[in-house]
Order: structure tokens, then sequence, then C-alpha cells
């Protein structure tokens, strides 16, 4: 490989894509950048290799450098989100035996699917997530806390692993990012009851991460992998290039499965149980459109504060998210960007026109399930 070599460390998910099309289509090369891929079995290992300084960057779970900058759980290091990933993009579900006691609860109701739960729950649920500074946890904590009475337990499972899980009984129910929620569909342990979008119409899911120190002396490394990240993410976004992308993912140094368990994601059709018609998920998964790779102060803000952050704890987090490299680095190449960089979390109900710099922006509906909104201005 020709170029600066960066190791930048992935989960097999769909949305590590934006990493493999920088690498595979060569907008890193364009870039100077030789983009060696370390696929990483756990969160947790993940989370170790960068904290170690075996990797230059990585594909992480939204709450994790926040996570690791307050010193919470494991080796604690100051982490740095340069941009989000993703948005969106997991399913939560139920194994068959669950489900089959659920009765008919529309997909995507997150209140219907809720009171059903704790109807027909005899004692704690225990749902599988992939990690505890994830996400899918603090969704999967808010959304169960509007049921004071419903019990759950916490159990952490790999990605890969969560199918297995399922059907070993290990666990009752799982939110996980595709393509595994569509493989336990496709294996019969499981049926998807509705997307993490049900709970929080706009969640920062993956984003791309580095170590502080690592960030701070190598400012042309980074403004040159945000840019290949950021075209990348532009490439997927353009329907007519999925075709392409799952084709791309799907190969065995990637995801190494069927293009059949990818898809669901970039399409946005979501097969709920075997054998069943697809339901359409408007923006299951988004990469860029709508100011999605931009990496919100107050995202980060929501997400320390259901960590159990203080205020100094919180600013700590809101100075993790690098909305300022992001403009920095990305403003030469022409990247309409947002007139602030924090906003009042949940407020938008339809898509809404905002000032920019280009004049072009209209972010896209990021309510809560609940109707609240999340403005932490301190």
């Amino acid at each position: 490989m020709n170029g600066t070599v960066l190791n930048c460390g992935y989960v097999p998910l769909v949305d590590c894509a934006p990493l493999v099309i920088a690498k595979e289509l060569g907008f890193a090369a364009e870039e100077g950048l030789a983009l060696n891929l370390v696929r990483q079995p756990s969160w947790s290992a993940l989370r170790d290799m960068l904290a170690l300084g075996h990797l230059e960057a990585a594909q992480m779970l939204s709450p994790m450098p926040v996570a690791m900058s307050m010193g919470l759980g494991g080796l604690p290091a100051r982490v740095d989100t340069l941009m989000v990933l993703s948005v969106n993009g997991t399913v939560f579900g139920v194994s068959n035996a669950v489900a089959a006691k659920l009765g008919d609860v529309p997909f995507g109701d997150a209140d219907a699917l809720l009171s059903a739960l704790r109807a027909h729950s005899s004692g704690p649920l225990r749902i599988g997530v992939p990690f505890h500074y994830s996400m899918h946890r603090l969704l999967l904590s808010y959304w169960t806390s509007a049921d004071e009475g419903f019990a759950v337990e916490e159990v952490t499972v790999p990605p890969p692993r969560m199918a297995d899980a399922v059907a070993e009984e290990f666990v009752d129910a799982f939110w996980v990012g595709e393509p595994w929620g569509s493989v336990a569909v496709q294996r019969n342990v499981g049926q998807v009851m509705m997307t993490g979008g049900d709970v929080w119409k706009f969640a920062p899911e993956k984003v791309l991460a580095a170590r502080h120190d690592w960030v701070e002396n190598n400012t042309d490394s980074v403004r040159r992998l945000m840019r290949a990240v950021y075209h990348a993410s532009s490439w997927l976004d353009s329907s007519k290039n999925r075709t392409l992308a799952v084709e791309i993912l799907a190969r065995s140094e990637h995801l190494s499965m069927s293009p059949d368990l990818i898809d669901p994601a970039l399409s946005g059709q979501i097969v709920p149980r075997l054998h069943a018609a697809p339901r359409t998920v408007e923006r299951f998964v988004g990469f860029n459109r709508h100011a999605a790779s931009f990496p919100w102060r107050s995202q980060a803000a929501w997400i320390a504060h259901h960590l159990g952050a203080d205020a100094v704890g919180i600013e700590k987090a809101k100075a993790c998210f690098r909305s300022d490299l992001y403009r920095q680095n990305l403003s030469g190449v022409g990247v309409d960007m947002p007139g602030a960089s924090e906003k009042v979390e949940g407020a938008l109900k339809f898509e809404t026109a905002v000032a920019s710099t280009r004049g072009h922006m209209i972010l896209a509906p990021d309510a809560f399930f609940d109707g609240k909104t999340f403005d932490f201005a301190g």
C-alpha cells in the first residue's frame, strides 16, 4: 500500500460501511492514506486496542468516547469523536417464545410494545446489548424507564453472537445493529419488533474516534482521514450505489456473509419475522444526509446525561465531540455546515430547514418516542 498507513479498528456491522467504502473505492487513497482495517471481535477488544495505541482510529459506539473521556469502564483515555459514522441502524427484537406471548403488537410502536412486554413478563426480561456504553443500552434504558414497573436484566453479547444467544435462550430479547437482527430472523430464532429510530428518530449510533493526543499530533492525517470518510459517507447515501455497497460489505474480508442479510439495512426493508413481508423503515440508517456525520455537542451532552454525568462531566463529553475539527477539516471541500454546534435534541417532528454556511441544510426529524426534548445549554 502507498501513502500514510492508518490502522483503523471496526466491528463487523453494516454501519462500518463508511470505513470499508473509503478503503475499497479509493477515497482514502485519494487523500494519500493507506487505510488498514483491523477487524475486532468485540467492542471491549476494540476499546483496549485504541487506548493502548495499537490503532490510530476506530469505529466506536457513540457513547464509548464519552465514557472513556469521563473515566468510566475499562481503560480510561481521552478520546475524540471526529465525526459520526452512522445514525440509527439498530433493531430491537425478542425470541420466538416471547413473541408468541405478545400477540399482535404493531411493528414500530414503542409504547404498545412496552405495555405488551410488561403485561406478559413474569420476571426481569433478559435483554442482550452489545456493550454497556452503547446507544443500544441508553435507548433501552430511556425506553423502559417510561414504565417504572418493568424489570430488565442487561446482558452483554458481542453483535456476531447475538443470534446464538437468542437460540441458546441466554437472552429473551436483543437490541443490536444490523445485520445481526436479520440474522436472528433468518435463523428463525427471533423476531424484530421495532427499530432504534422508534425510540429516538435521529440517534448517533457509530462514530469515528481517535485518541486525543494522536489527534493533536497528527493534524494532517486527521484531516485526510475525515475527508476520505466524509466522501465515502456521501457516496453511501446515494440509492444508486446500494447494490455495489452491499456487494463490497458482503466480502469475506469485511462482513463475510450473504448480501441478502446486508441489504435490508441499506434499503430500509426490514423483515420482522421469517417469511413475513418486509416493513419499509424510512431513514433506517443514515451516513451523511441531513448532517448525519456532524458531531453535535448536544448529542454528546445527551449521552453524558444518560450516563449519569454531572455538569462537569457533560462539559467533558461535549469537548470530545469535535465539531470544531469537523468545520476546520471539511469546510475546504464544500461541506454545508450547520450554523450552530448544539441544538435542542428531540425538537424536530418534521424535516426542517436550518441556518447553514451554504444555505442548503435540512435536518431530519429527531423526536423521542415520548415527545420529550433535551436542552442542556449549561
